[in-house]
């Protein structure tokens, strides 16, 4: 690794979306950036991220990525993260014997609910596992204060962000129709298009969409409409069409689906950009002036540490887009030798509180006639008339997506099913005991029968819940190092009532829109674990699942002044004229929906400020 010039223009932490795209303008502009990457970096092309995952013995989303998922590779023993120097969480540790393992998970969670989403640390970022859902907020997602009395209101309107959408979607290449999307309240500039026509519904789409026809819900209609996406339906930026693989996370096979990697090559491609993989931002030194300095990190060769070198990368301004769990972590991390004892830009106290996700609600069920999935992308439209209304000054708001990959989230499928049939077992619920008490165990033209029967009439709908903002749910520092030395991050989690309330009304509506299709639900009962709460529902309790999502959100929040925010609406940090600190963690609020084009807007929007402070 090369050594860095006396002084950057600017140095960014991390190369997830915030990061690439703020360094592909920046180095589009002529200016020079060095960016810290913690984990591997760009690979010329996605062929060994492809055969970790054809190999590995769990598909799960942080399957095709480095590290691997299990020491020795291939077996099935989970790797131990105190071991990784660059650790990340994994959908397998979630269960109620290893969540709270700091040898099993990477995530120190302290509960009394766990953290259920997960996030990489490898140049692309987080995204390499996003769905390509593209939305955006609706106008009272950013007001839900002065409308609902509920939570925060952001500093910024959706009139704010507009110009920033339109330049959003044309760098991620989003696929949708303007007409379809102009729903509560959104809005686009006169005579504005999408860069592409949106993606085909798919015939899932097309079932749910004729059993709900004329559907209401507490006086709102049930409405299926085209989800905008982040994958082509034209060839756009050198990538290819969609050609329908259901197989969008965790990683699209021809790449037709967008990924932070696209605008970090871009980037490279300026000549203006470097990148530093397997490079650890571990210290933001802060100057006599209130100023940053300059940024500690520490450097490896194999990916179980410990450090082989470091130092400090010098610039003019500084990024921290290093996601809303390792972003807070390097900012308390930073006590420069005890004069920031609670850590940079915290002066409010507020860096690491109000962690949030789109906790989620998850029902399944079999159609009265073949439905089809598997053909297509994972999702292509959902229902987002239900996302806004006076409800929301009792109970969360969902948005609701139409899986197209049959049970798979749910319950693992086609695997699952198509072993209970082969070896007379009912994990899935589709293999019912027989006369003689046993579930059937099938083979030859009555096992093709019965899959065909069952794997054709699957499908699941997912209900993002919005979770409200807590400083209960907080990122700290835990007593646990990593080999470089490093404390690992701590999670406190909990759902509040107002979430809760969420899930009552969603299980409600899956009930509902079940039954007008006529079809069978199979949404099991779950046992209790790190992932499941009870509720009281009309007088008798109730369990409730709930999964991630994935949009970890929340812990270091935009506002309109210092003592109620970390950042302004150029997500500048109030306490130090040079430091931005982007992604996901300034959202006051989860919202309704996706935040991956917010997420690109406001990183636009920050580079632009940036680039007007460089002069």
């Amino acid at each position: 690794m090369s050594s860095a010039p006396s002084v950057y223009d600017v140095v960014i932490v991390g190369a997830g979306a915030s990061g690439s795209i703020i360094a592909k303008q920046l180095g589009l502009a002529g200016k020079k950036v060095l960016v810290l990457e913690a984990g591997a970096g760009a690979p010329p092309n996605i062929n060994a991220f492809m055969q970790r995952f054809y190999t590995s013995v769990a598909k799960t989303p942080e399957s095709p990525y480095t590290p691997d998922l299990f020491t020795p590779p291939g077996s099935g023993d989970l790797t131990d993260p105190s071991t990784l120097a660059a650790g990340r969480p994994t959908v397998l540790t979630l269960r109620a014997d290893n969540w709270q393992d700091p040898h099993q998970a990477y995530l120190i969670q302290q509960g009394p609910k766990a953290f259920a989403s997960t996030y990489e640390r490898v140049a692309g970022g987080t995204m390499r596992h996003w769905l390509g859902t593209s939305l955006r907020f609706l106008p009272n997602d950013f007001r839900m204060q002065t409308v609902y009395r509920q939570e925060v209101d952001w500093p910024l309107s959706y009139a704010d962000l507009d110009p920033w959408y339109c330049k959003a979607e044309a760098e991620i290449g989003v696929s949708a129709d303007t007409a379809e999307q102009s729903f509560l309240g959104i809005t686009f500039p006169p005579g504005y298009s999408y860069p592409m026509q949106a993606i085909p519904h798919t015939l899932v789409d097309d079932a749910v969409d004729a059993a709900t026809q004329g559907m209401t819900w507490e006086g709102l209609p049930v409405t299926v409409t085209g989800t905008p996406a982040g994958r082509n339906s034209q060839p756009y930026q050198n990538r290819r069409v969609c050609a329908g693989n259901t197989n969008c996370i965790p990683i699209c096979p021809i790449q037709a689906k967008y990924d932070p990697s696209v605008s970090l090559n871009a980037a490279l491609d300026t000549g203006n950009v470097t990148l530093w993989p397997q490079t650890v931002a571990s210290h933001v030194r802060i100057a006599d002036d209130g100023t940053v300095g300059g940024i500690d990190y520490l450097q490896y060769q194999q990916v179980t540490g410990p450090a082989t070198a470091g130092g400090t990368a010098v610039g003019k301004i500084y990024v921290i887009a290093a996601h809303a769990i390792e972003t807070p972590r390097l900012l308390l991390m930073s006590t420069n030798d005890g004069r920031y004892p609670d850590g940079v830009a915290n002066s409010s106290g507020l860096v690491g509180r109000n962690l949030m996700d789109h906790p989620l609600y998850l029902a399944w069920a079999l159609a009265p006639q073949p439905v089809w999935p598997y053909r297509g992308p994972l999702a292509t439209a959902g229902i987002e008339s239900l996302r806004d209304g006076e409800f929301r000054s009792e109970r969360a708001a969902f948005r609701i997506e139409i899986g197209n990959e049959g049970w798979n989230f749910a319950i693992g499928d086609p695997d699952t099913t198509t072993v209970d049939f082969i070896n007379g077992m009912n994990a899935s619920g589709l293999n019912p005991p027989t006369a003689g008490g046993a579930p059937a165990a099938l083979w030859g033209s009555a096992l093709v029968a019965a899959l065909n029967d069952g794997l054709s009439r699957q499908f699941r709908l997912g209900f993002l819940v919005e979770q409200s903002p807590e400083s209960t749910n907080y990122v700290s520092l835990s007593d646990e190092l990593d080999p470089l030395g490093l404390p690992r991050p701590a999670i406190h989690y909990d759902l509040s009532d107002y979430t809760k309330r969420g899930f009552v009304a969603a299980r409600q509506v899956a009930d509902a829109i079940f039954a007008k299709m006529g079809a069978t639900q199979f949404t099991a009962a779950p046992a209790e674990g790190p992932t499941t709460f009870d509720y009281v529902v009309d007088g008798q309790p109730t369990r409730f699942r709930y999964f991630g999502a994935g949009h970890i959100v929340g812990t270091y929040r935009m506002g309109g002044d210092k003592d109620t925010s970390v950042v302004d609406t150029d997500q500048r940090s109030w306490d130090h004229a040079n430091l931005y600190l982007v992604g996901s963690g300034t959202f006051p609020t989860v919202t309704t929906a996706n935040p991956t084009l917010t997420i690109a807007a406001l990183s636009l929007k920050t580079a632009s400020t940036i680039l007007q402070q460089l002069g």
